[in-house]
């Protein structure tokens, strides 16, 4: 999927410590689940091995209604039940 990410999206990555590596696998790679959040928005979420062992969910905020695509923001999660 061609995709472009926001400003915002690239100091959200830099702040949380999520590597491109880890956003273009979600996006390019079929999401373990997609979920409508509000107005034209979508949560592509997928479970991910960080490397120290422990699992985490990596939520990637897409419009997916315009081309191409926008990254709004990203960010992990440890409480994977929640979502």
């Amino acid at each position: 999927m061609e995709f472009r990410v926001s400003n915002h999206a690239k100091e959200e990555m830099v702040r949380r410590s999520i590597s491109e590596q880890h956003l273009i696998t979600v996006m390019n790679t079929p999401p373990q689940q997609i979920v409508s959040t509000r107005g034209d928005l979508k949560a592509y979420q997928s479970i991910v091995d960080f490397g120290n062992g422990k699992m985490f969910l990596i939520r990637v905020i897409v419009n997916d209604n315009v081309e191409p695509a926008v990254v709004v923001t990203v960010y992990i999660t440890s409480k994977i039940a929640k979502y």
